[in-house]
Formats: C-alpha cells, structure tokens, sequence
C-alpha cells in the first residue's frame, strides 16, 4: 500500500518512515483515531515500508518481491488480529487466522470501514465481535515463531478497544517484552477502552479527523462532481468511511434518521395521548430485533442528533453538519424542545441504553424504558 494513496495525515506518513529510516521503531505502537480517519491503511503501509525496506519515505524501490506480497495481503512475516465471533461456518473457538479470505477483501474494498462494516462482511451483526482469549492464544503461537523472512514480523491488531481483559491480560508480558524484531501495532478509537496496563506499554499515535478539503479531494478522485463532493465532506466530519457510504446513499444513517423520526413523532404525541404508547412499544419491538451492534450504532447516531439540535438551537449553526431527508421533520423545528433543561437527562438515559446494550441486557425492555422517558424529557421546559 503506498503512502501516497492513504488521504492526508501528512505529518504522521512523514513520522513514521523517517524513524523507520533512522532505525529509531517502538517495538509496540498504538495508533488511536476517529472512525474513517485512516488508521488502518497507514498501519498496513507502515509494515510494508518496515519488512519491505523501502526509503524515500514510499513503498516503492525496496524489495519488489515483498512489495507484491503486500498487494494482497499475503506476507508471511504481517499478521493480523480482529474482532471476531462464530458464524455457520465458524461454528466455536473463531480466531482472525480462520477469516483471512474476507479480510483481505474487506480491506480490499473497506480500508476506512469500520467494525460495523466487518460485522457485515461475515454476517454477524446479531452478534458483538470481540478479541478474546482464543485470539490471544493463536497471537502468542504465532509470534513465537520465527520471521519467514529473517527480518521484522508485524502483528497489527484491528479494533484493540474490542479486546477483553483476558485476551489484554494474556498478551500483556508479550507486549512488554516482545521476540527480538517483532513489532505490534495496535488500532483503536476509543484509547480510554484499553486498559492501562497495555497503554503504558505502547507508543501511542493519534490520528485528528480528515479535513473536509481531504476528504472532498477523495471523493473527486472517485469520480464525484466537485460541487456534491464539498456538500458531502461537510455532513461527514472528517470520516471517509461515512462519505463514501452517503456518496454511495448505503448509509446506515438512513435507516437510523427513520427510527428516529418515528420515535421522536410518536414521544410527541404520547402526551395525553395512551394509545402512541403501543407504537412506542411497537417501535421498541423492531429496533430490538436487530442486532446488537446495530442497536448500539443507532444509539450512537441519536446522540449526534440531539447534539446537532442543540448545536442549532443555541445559535451556532456553522457546527451543525446533519441534514434530515424525511419528509416533514426539520432540524431546525425539532431544536427548540432541546435545550439546558433536558439535553443531560436525555444523554444519560441514552448513554445508560448504550450502556445495557453492550452488556447483553434485554433489547425490548431497554429500548422501552428508553421511549417512555424521553416523552417526558421532550415537553419539558427549559429553566429560564
């Protein structure tokens, strides 16, 4: 993968292989950034200019033969460790060295997607992928072993925030004391998520947000009318993943803005009104069919809604970013019933939600709960 191809992050490329060049390489490296943010892709050309020995701050003029083994991912010194869960084919004990085929081709396709689109790759958004002890124990296995190559061995772990403490436990004295030239880079977003004792061990990088001018220069490059490529790097926030998706109209904030249309519509006509509360209990009953991750991805995205509309309502709308397609709601009508009077409450009840989901509780009685309070929370009246 060549730096040239990765979008901005200019100062990180030129960090990376200068102290490649200079011999000057952390032996474990943690690369933190946003969604769409280009860890991923520069994790994967940081191995290739290290095994490769490229110079010149690019993967081209070193070793050619490895180069080539990069194009498809299938150098024998890089590993890679994701989140993971069983499918039909995966029946128990599933490690990343059993989906490697849809890896590669998810990287392939998806370099800036994000676990939500893996999930989908291999069919388990029902599920909550994780890096578990399995995981750690083929890592330890596979690194105890020496490079095909006689030179550095790579292990990138994708989604680290998604390890649980016993995988980190497990791999703790490894990261620490790791065989002679071999080098892991962890990628995560959320840095808080990783416990400490992994942290202190690593050399963290972070990565800001793309700029909208990168971004826009992206989707022109994919063959986007520089006027519509502006409008979408805007609504994307320095996420390519999510402007690719809206460039695509394959968002799943399209599905997301309609549950939370519905849900909003019909906590507005529950006051003094029982009978909305069976379509708030229906509406409960389809989120809560979804997956998991599903149901924390949208928990996610009403969040951002609430806080656009807040955004908006205190009179900043240069930071207001979303724009609403369904016919008839407007952000700017729903931003006065969010204000200082209600903007905690409604985040705590939907950070509690997030919360209950992420540990397994029940999706129909959590997203129940969830609408009955926000009935309340919507007509209540701003402190003057």
């Amino acid at each position: 993968m060549l730096f040239s191809n990765i979008l901005g992050q200019q100062h990180i490329k030129n960090h990376l292989t200068v102290s490649v060049d200079n011999g000057r390489i952390a032996h474990a490296q943690l690369f933190i950034g946003p969604e769409g943010s280009g860890t991923l892709p520069m994790a994967i050309a940081y191995a290739q200019y290290l095994l490769c020995q490229n110079t010149n701050g690019e993967n081209e003029g070193g070793n050619q033969s490895c180069n080539l083994k990069f194009e498809n991912l299938s150098h024998p010194d890089l590993h890679f460790a994701f989140p993971v869960a069983t499918t039909d084919r995966v029946k128990k004990h599933p490690v990343s060295t059993m989906f490697m085929e849809e890896w590669r081709k998810f990287v392939s396709e998806q370099g800036y997607g994000n676990a939500f689109d893996w999930f989908q790759v291999l069919g388990i958004e029902n599920k909550q992928g994780i890096i578990g002890v399995d995981e750690a124990t083929d890592i330890v296995k596979s690194l105890s072993l020496k490079s095909y190559e006689g030179g550095y061995k790579v292990m990138i772990i994708w989604m680290a925030d998604r390890m649980n403490t016993a995988a980190a436990n497990k791999l703790l004295k490894l990261i620490e004391e790791p065989p002679n030239k071999t080098i892991f880079l962890l990628i995560a977003e959320e840095e808080e998520k990783i416990i400490q004792t992994i942290r202190s061990r690593c050399q963290i990088l972070h990565f800001p947000p793309l700029t909208e001018e990168v971004v826009k220069q992206g989707l022109v490059s994919r063959g986007i009318q520089e006027a519509e490529a502006a409008k979408i790097a805007h609504q994307s926030q320095g996420n390519y993943n999510k402007a690719i998706d809206i460039s695509l109209k394959d968002s799943e904030d399209l599905v997301f803005e309609n549950w939370f249309v519905f849900w909003v519509r019909a906590a507005f006509r529950a006051k003094g009104n029982k009978a909305v509360i069976h379509d708030l209990i229906s509406w409960s009953e389809e989120v809560a069919a979804t997956g998991r991750e599903t149901q924390k991805q949208f928990l996610n995205y009403c969040m951002d809604v609430f806080r656009q509309a807040l955004l908006l309502n205190y009179q900043s709308p240069d930071l207001v970013y979303m724009e609403m397609q369904s016919d008839g709601f407007k952000l700017e009508k729903f931003a006065p019933f969010v204000h200082s009077g209600n903007i905690l409450e409604i985040t705590k009840e939907l950070e509690d939600a997030l919360y209950h989901v992420e540990r397994n509780g029940n999706a129909k009685i959590i997203f129940t709960d969830l609408s009955i309070k926000l009935t309340r929370y919507l007509h209540k009246k701003e402190a003057v």
